[in-house]
């Protein structure tokens, strides 16, 4: 009996990492489903509030560019206060920023108020439950496999939009849109006191094999944000996030009008992009498997190829409006909005490891929150200077192609 002790603890010592680790995927999981859904449910609540205020569109989706850009610039913050207080501190003001954000929304009565609470207070909220934190702690528990625990908390994206819009528009129907944001503000209110009692300080510890593996790697790098931003890895990464962002969101909020014009109806079209929710997640995890098989760079050049041959795909949606460049366009673009995070994330995280990751990572993040803001903003500025959407496509797909260039030049990112 005594010699059956140690095995038995031999077998069920990496058990309990185990479990934990799928613990705070799923923790991590949830909470940007939760974040991501609430800040695209903007696109649902859009026309009933312009419609009951009487502002023009730009007005009312300079709100949206607000809570993107808000939420970028916020991260490296986050990052720094992620480094110093730990996860139970940033994810509980996340929830209690975007409660408060919501209740204050389903009062307001003026535009700097909705540019105050769903675009400022939203932006930070989505951004102190997003990915920087998230990949910061899941760093810890997966090591070596983080682009593919990314690959699953991004693809929570698809999933919130998935979930909330239509949740969105039914409780818009039911209460109207005032009593649905006093229900989101309620619900993430109504959260905070069990996140606040799930065990932080096991959650922080990480994974031992992880950990004592990071310790022997970074012996003491001694990577600061100033050090990290001579590199130049760091301006390729933030470039790279900066222009891929600017291609994918100077169509993205357009998609939907732009197929309605194109000619289907407006329910298939609207169905169609909800449908990018489900190809969104075979695109993050079928790219990060890439990545084991192929590496890095090949896997980051794949993913690029598909959202050129998408988005000439909607191009060509304008002549010849069919089920098929319609299939072809949401799988190859829909799948691959986002696929490229994880593994940007895991090449931030391994070129400039050490204390301060969280810090150089948020800051780096930057890029993706201004360019989604500056994207979305000027694909509606060249679409109503032109009436057309020629423009708009022909910026996203110059944005991309830039967005893809350092992983073809950048030795630090080819390697």
């Amino acid at each position: 009996m005594e010699q059956n002790a140690p095995r038995e603890d031999i077998v069920t010592a990496p058990a309990r990492p185990a479990r934990v680790a799928v613990g705070v995927l799923a923790l991590c999981f949830a909470l940007a489903v939760l974040g991501r859904g609430l800040g695209e449910s903007f696109t649902v609540f859009l026309k009933p509030i312009s419609e009951d205020f009487g502002w023009d569109r730009a007005q009312v989706v300079s709100v949206y560019s607000l809570t993107a850009l808000a939420s970028g610039l916020s991260a490296p913050l986050i990052g720094r206060l992620f480094d110093h207080s730990g996860p139970r501190i940033v994810y509980a003001l996340g929830l209690l920023l975007l409660g408060g954000a919501f209740l204050a929304a389903a009062f307001a009565g003026h535009l700097w108020q909705f540019r105050l609470s769903i675009g400022l207070c939203v932006g930070i909220g989505m951004a102190l439950i997003g990915n920087v934190p998230n990949s910061i702690l899941l760093g810890r528990w997966f090591g070596p496999r983080l682009p593919t625990a990314m690959a699953i908390v991004y693809s929570a994206t698809g999933a919130g939009v998935l979930v909330l819009l239509p949740t969105s528009q039914i409780l818009i129907d039911h209460i109207g849109w005032r009593g649905a944001y006093q229900l989101f503000g309620a619900i993430a209110l109504i959260l905070l006191p069990p996140l606040l009692l799930l065990p932080w300080r096991l959650f922080s510890m990480g994974s031992p094999h992880v950990v004592k593996r990071a310790e022997q790697d970074q012996i003491d790098e001694g990577w600061t944000l100033p050090s990290a931003m001579r590199h130049h890895a760091f301006w390729a990464l933030f470039s790279t996030f900066f222009f891929t962002a600017v291609g994918m969101y100077a169509i993205a909020p357009q998609i939907v009008a732009y197929l309605i014009d194109a000619g289907f109806p407006p329910l298939q079209a609207a169905t169609a992009w909800g449908f990018s929710g489900v190809v969104l997640l075979f695109g993050m995890l079928g790219v990060s498997s890439l990545d084991g098989l192929i590496g890095r760079r090949p896997s980051v050049l794949f993913s690029y190829a598909l959202s050129i041959i998408g988005i000439l795909m909607l191009w060509a949606l304008q002549q010849h409006p069919n089920i098929w460049l319609l299939t072809g366009f949401v799988v190859c673009f829909g799948s691959m909005i986002g696929s490229r995070g994880p593994l940007l994330t895991a090449t931030a995280m391994k070129i400039f490891r050490g204390k301060r990751v969280g810090t150089i990572y948020g800051t780096i993040s930057i890029g993706s929150g201004l360019g989604s803001a500056f994207g979305s903003w000027a694909g509606g500025l060249l679409h109503d200077l032109s009436h057309s959407y020629n423009p708009v496509i022909v910026f996203a797909l110059i944005s991309v192609v830039l967005g893809m260039i350092p992983f073809l030049v950048v030795p630090s990112l080819r390697n």
